[in-house]
């Protein structure tokens, strides 16, 4: 895994690669490169941070030239033996073993045609000597991360958004609509980005720039498309075979690899597969401090993550996370990119950043799962709510008003259960779009609008309609499908890939993940939704194939949370910072939120009639970025 930054026609391109690499160092601490060629009557500029992964010699080095083409490439290719056997049958010779020369002689060969056969992770740009032409790509699912902004026939590119505020923020404004996204979902989603100037490439998708100013966009892969050919399977197949098929080609390395262990269905699988594979591999697992643990109400995981460790030999280590929070928070929106109100970034950092201290340069993650095979409570709460449209609403309305009136907490614990039914009562009701949008996102339309400046009011618009959008784009008449694949094109590439990618990268360390890959997503969809949530238990048709291997009491366990004690945190070490947010943060003082609607968030949080702890931290992370920003068009 690796940091990729470049220009092409851009004044001072050379230069400008070089301190956009730099800021890229973490991604690569291993090495670093430049490559610059004449293209027309400008020039081409590519630049490179190493992590040294698979062939760790100098044939493995990048920027990669030969014959004619130069490669600057972030990611892993899973399947590169394959492809590599085919290439030299095909008369093409390798100069070392490296998964980079596998896609640059791919490139060579196939082009655009050949992307849809590239079965990994990965950014890459291609610039072709004799037509003066780069291409940049990104991959099928949008693991891998493609910033680039445009200027006349320029473009600037990297694989992170800080690069490229860094050294344009004084030209770049931020996009109040994207911002206004991060407060809805708690993230940004991928096909919006936070400054107006810059854009993500889309997953499955390229763009070739020219010389003479023509740009040219493609795709080459389509979730919408796999999920209604799913929907189309009628044959049969085994998805234990898949996802071990998966696992052992994520496995490929010259390094060690080790796992994420949260004891949850998803990483106990991953681990007992790679385990067969690989002997004693380690693997990585957190715990919280006890009274957090008490006040949250949280699960121990950590006894699940020990029995998992102890059946299947492998070599655990166990993090706790009490962190710094208030050094924490500021230094992981940095790295984040965009505001991200997801503190599970927190975890991964943590565990990355002892994994390398350890000497471990990859983990597997089982990140995807639950987005494919419907594990979140919010796939069964909404299969719940259309049920409970059912009942009377002479039955209905008391239990409504009991929920309404009962705590989400005391001074001492939280209660999960109030909390969650809360949550439930405030979309059950709901049309079937509007219901899955609430039953993950922060606010209802109201709500939000009267978090924000008036003016404001048509980006509400405008982002609650993209959602509606995105999730009726399909065929599909299977709901529980329907939710897995707008969890796929939203809340995977916009906040799980998203977050996981920078956190790893921030600590040089590079997270794979099995289930987010392009022949496990086909099975995913070829599965109807009845046999993924059946009799009220989610995920039913991994947990299936999971027995194969697993004990049932791992696989039936009750779900647990990649997350963090929000509410600990924010009556304790948080609670200054969010008083001052509150009163007297920029984003109040640029009147971007409303001071009296901010209170009110506070007040219902304190009170512990409402849990607001996930709205007040996507608050502190999104004004720590807007410092950021600002600071950024000031220097």
């Amino acid at each position: 895994m690796c940091g990729i930054a470049g220009a092409y026609f851009w004044p001072d391109g050379g230069p400008l690669t070089d301190r956009l690499t730099k800021i890229l160092a973490h991604r690569g601490p291993d090495g670093s490169g430049r490559y610059d060629h004449r293209a027309g009557d400008g020039e081409v500029h590519l630049g490179h941070r190493r992590l040294s992964i698979v062939d760790l010699t100098e044939t493995g080095a990048q920027p990669m030239v030969k014959d004619g083409l130069a490669l600057t490439y972030n990611g892993e290719l899973y399947n590169s033996p394959e492809l590599r056997k085919e290439l030299e049958a095909a008369g093409v010779r390798f100069r070392g073993t490296s998964d980079t020369e596998v896609v640059l002689e791919a490139w060579r060969a196939w082009g655009t045609e050949g992307l849809h056969r590239l079965r990994g992770m990965f950014a890459f740009g291609v610039f072709d000597e004799r037509t003066g032409a780069l291409t940049l790509v990104r991959d099928q699912l949008g693991i891998k991360p493609l910033f680039l902004v445009r200027r006349g026939k320029g473009v600037a590119f990297a694989s992170e958004l800080k690069a490229l505020a860094t050294e344009l923020g004084g030209s770049l404004t931020v996009d109040d609509t994207a911002l206004v996204a991060s407060l809805l979902y708690y993230w940004v989603p991928d096909g919006r980005c936070a400054f107006s100037e810059a854009e993500k490439l889309p997953p499955g998708s390229w763009a070739r720039f020219r010389p003479n100013g023509d740009v040219e966009r493609g795709s080459f892969w389509s979730l919408r498309q796999v999920a209604e050919e799913g929907a189309a399977y009628e044959g049969e197949f085994d998805l234990n075979a898949v996802i071990e098929d998966s696992t052992r080609k994520h496995l490929m390395a010259d390094v060690p690899v080790a796992t994420f262990l949260s004891g949850g269905l998803d990483s106990s699988y991953l681990t007992a597969l790679a385990a067969r594979e690989q002997p004693g591999i380690s693997a990585y697992t957190i715990g919280f401090r006890a009274e957090d643990a008490k006040f949250e109400a949280m699960p121990d995981d950590l006894m699940y993550a020990k029995k998992v460790a102890a059946k299947f030999g492998v070599d655990l280590h166990e993090i706790e996370i009490a962190p710094q929070v208030l050094d924490l928070l500021p230094r992981m929106t940095y790295h984040l990119d965009e505001p991200i109100g997801d503190p599970a970034a927190i975890n991964s950092y943590l565990i990355c950043t002892a994994a390398r201290e350890a000497g471990v340069k990859v983990m597997l993650s089982g990140m995807g799962a639950d987005e494919l095979f419907a594990g979140y409570r919010k796939h069964l709460a909404n299969t719940l709510a259309v049920q409970y449209q059912r009942v009377p609403g002479l039955v209905r309305r008391p239990v409504e008003s009991l929920v309404d009136r009962l705590p989400v907490a005391t001074s001492k614990r939280g209660f999960r259960s109030v909390r969650f039914a809360k949550r439930f009562l405030s979309f059950a009701e709901l049309p079937e779009e509007t219901a899955f949008r609430r039953s993950y996102t922060m606010y209802d339309r109201a709500e939000l609008a009267g978090l924000l400046n008036p003016d404001l009011a048509g980006a509400v618009d405008d982002v609650i309609t993209e959602h509606a959008d995105t999730y009726h784009d399909n065929t599909l008449s299977d709901f529980v499908n329907r939710m897995c694949l707008a969890d796929s094109r939203l809340f995977l590439p916009g906040l799980n890939l998203t977050y996981t990618d920078r956190s790893s990268m921030a600590a040089s360390t590079e997270v794979r993940t099995p289930f987010v890959d392009i022949e496990v997503v086909k099975a995913a969809f070829r599965i109807p939704g009845d046999k993924k949530i059946v009799k009220r238990q989610g995920k039913m048709a991994l947990k299936e194939a999971a027995l194969s291997i697993l004990p049932a009491e791992i696989v039936h366990r009750p779900k647990g949370l990649f997350s963090a004690p929000l509410r600990a945190w924010m009556s304790r070490d948080l609670a200054p910072l969010v008083r001052e947010v509150t009163n007297e943060g920029e984003l109040v003082k640029a009147g971007f939120l409303r001071r009296e609607a901010l209170q009110k968030l506070v007040d219902e949080d304190a009170s512990g009639q409402q849990d607001r702890s996930k709205h007040l931290w996507h608050i502190l992370t999104l004004e720590y970025w807007y410092r950021g920003a600002v600071a950024a068009r000031t220097t």
